[in-house]
């Protein structure tokens, strides 16, 4: 279990706060104590009637400020807030809610708004708090704010940074032109990564618990989907956005490696190949032309069928391999030849279904990310050992086999088990439903085409377990559990884009 020392980088921090509020954490809440926290800090070092100055930004961490000036206030300080912007342009809602009850008090905190750099007043208390700016803050301070620095540098009070010091990068330690000298910075949750790195501007630093239990950041949630999610350039040219190959089908199944790959698209991965066997592949492009199917001889795939695939695992980012392979003993012979042909190219691989089954017979940690994603019953076979029936005894038993084998592993179930070596993590999204055939495949499609798109292996499973549980819910929700895995595929863009807006919280142990 992770603890209060343990660092935190910023992009982790904004994903546990957007789960904290799925999983019914308002951030409010999360506002309320942070503030308190920094007024717990004053009044165990000032007396009443000392004059405090909150210097405050117009997002989340002035809105701690807000909050710290009505406490302060109650407990006999005399307080006053210095606004960095316009009152009507705080963006942040949680902010503004308390920027107006801060208002409602009839003038008692007077507020001063500093508009330009021309305009920042001299500050003069005997507590200077610094609410400018959090821990998403990148790039050099502009005006005013690099001015407002130095005016709260230039004050003899004793200076309080609100999470991490305005000017310092959280997860660098990095001076961003200029910084804040605290005399001591209450941070929230957790350590962030920078803090450690700064001491010269973060004086003291004391972490102030906010209410987020230590076991939520062990839930899959909407902020994980927040990480994986890229912003594309109106320059971007094809390709820019990941290509993926996919390995699957046999003279029997034909329609797993289609699931694979029509998921993986809705993604936004630019280029999916998929290698199947030709009877299969004219069958395929027939279902979908946005498909580009790679032809390879034979009723089931053999490793003569690996020249014709060596240019396609050079040209990709990901290779995905095993759905509907089948387990005839030459494609048993492929799979080897190919995971080491794989390796050799430097590209990561997720291996799924007939793929794993292989695997298991020579499994071995790889030089490349590796993703599996086996049921319960595929991780026995892989592992020769059944699951325990107790969970956080499952955790485990998956965590110790992905440090073997320097693997992310994914195992589907009622609750989705994510684990790499360090990381661990559960799914709750998903549904009775969903045992329908074809929604692994899916689940490998996402997974792999979210890894295409560059996010990390860990990362990519997470939210993809999230991703195709809360859409088999968004279908559920609409047609009950008559569904079929393409219904689950026409979700993946809303759940990628806005899950919030189209699901209920699956909460654990429901």
């Amino acid at each position: 279990m992770k603890t209060q020392n343990t660092p935190i980088s910023s992009r982790e921090m904004r994903a546990l706060e957007v789960n904290a509020e799925y999983f019914g954490l308002d951030l409010l809440q999360l506002m309320e104590l942070a503030g308190r926290n920094v007024v717990q800090e004053v009044i165990a070092r000032f007396p009443k009637g000392k004059s405090v100055a909150i210097v405050c930004g117009l997002g989340g961490n002035g809105g701690d400020g807000f909050v710290a000036a009505r406490h302060l206030l109650s407990a006999g300080f005399e307080v006053e807030v210095f606004l960095v912007g316009k009152a009507r342009d705080i963006s942040h809602p949680a902010a503004l809610k308390n920027y107006d009850v801060l208002r409602s008090l009839q003038g008692m905190v007077p507020v001063v708004e500093v508009l330009d750099s021309a305009a920042v007043p001299a500050i003069q208390a005997d507590v200077v708090i610094d609410a400018l700016l959090g821990t998403g803050t990148k790039g050099k301070l502009r005006a005013p704010i690099s001015q407002v620095v130095d005016a709260i540098n230039a004050t003899k009070g004793f200076k309080i940074a609100v999470d991490v010091p305005t000017g310092i990068d959280s997860d660098t330690g990095e001076v961003l032109g200029t910084a804040v000298k605290a005399d001591l910075t209450v941070t929230f949750h957790r350590l962030k990564l920078g803090l450690a790195k700064a001491k010269r501007h973060t004086g003291d630093v004391v972490v102030g618990d906010i209410g987020l239990p230590q076991e939520m950041e062990r839930f899959a949630g909407p902020g994980d989907v927040s990480l994986v999610v890229k912003p594309r350039s109106p320059t971007g040219h094809k390709g820019d956005y990941g290509r993926l190959l996919i390995i699957g089908g046999s003279n029997i199944y034909s329609g797993a490696p289609t699931l694979v790959s029509l998921a993986a698209m809705r993604t936004g991965v630019d280029l999916v190949y998929l290698a199947t066997p030709a009877k299969n592949a004219y069958e395929i492009t027939s279902i979908s032309p946005d498909l580009i199917t790679v032809k390879l001889e034979g009723d089931n795939l053999n490793p003569a069928n690996l020249e014709t695939l060596k240019p396609f695992i050079e040209n990709v980012d990901v290779v995905a391999m095993g759905p509907g392979l089948g387990l005839a003993p030459e494609t048993q012979e492929f799979v080897k030849a190919c995971i080491d042909e794989v390796e050799a190219a430097g590209k990561a691989l997720v291996l799924d279904a007939d793929g794993l089954k292989a695997f298991a017979k020579f499994k071995r940690a790889l030089k490349v990310p590796l993703v599996l994603t086996p049921h319960s019953g595929e991780y026995a076979i892989l592992t020769g050992k059944a699951l325990p029936e107790n969970q956080d005894e499952r955790v485990a038993a998956v965590q110790a086999t992905a440090k073997k084998l320097n693997a992310t592993i994914l195992v589907k179930g009622k609750v989705d088990i994510v684990c790499d070596p360090k990381r661990a993590k559960l799914n709750f999204t998903g549904n009775p439903g969903m045992t329908v055939g074809g929604t692994g495949d899916v689940l490998c499609g996402i997974v792999a085409g979210l890894l295409a798109l560059y996010a990390d292996p860990f990362e990519a499973a997470v939210a993809g377990a999230f991703v195709n549980g809360a859409a088999g819910d968004a279908v559920a929700s609409e047609i009950g559990y008559h569904m079929v895995a393409t219904d689950i595929i026409d979700w993946i863009p809303k759940m990628l884009e806005s899950p919030i807006d189209h699901l209920k919280v699956k909460k654990p142990g429901h």
